[in-house]
């Protein structure tokens, strides 16, 4: 993957996080009102869990394919957005690692 395609990835998991904020905060609001973006740490663990939930669900939907119960095509459909799902996740590894190792390059 390409910089910029992990930098899409990471705007759509900060969006996809601040839905899910807004969502569950939705009852209690914010104490000053005011919009914050989302904790990176928080964020990557929602896209890991978004990740292990869509490999789930595409490893019962190969099953239930394979036992008859459910179309070849929803099976694909499945891999492909579980397998979409992982390559999100390690671009923005890949981006973390590398602006890790760019921090190590600089001198003090």
């Amino acid at each position: 993957m390409d910089p910029l395609s992990a930098a899409r990835a990471y705007g759509a998991a900060i969006k996809q996080a601040q839905t899910a904020a807004r969502e569950a905060g939705s009852d209690t609001g914010s104490a000053t009102g005011a919009t914050t973006s989302p904790d990176f740490g928080k964020m990557l663990q929602g896209a890991l869990e978004h990740t292990m939930k869509t490999t789930q669900g595409a490893e019962d939907m190969m099953v239930q394919q394979s036992q008859g119960k459910a179309e070849l095509i929803d099976a694909v459909t499945a891999v492909s957005s579980a397998e979409t799902s992982l390559q999100t996740v390690i671009s923005i590894r890949d981006q973390v690692i590398s602006a890790y190792q760019e921090i190590m390059r600089m001198s003090i």
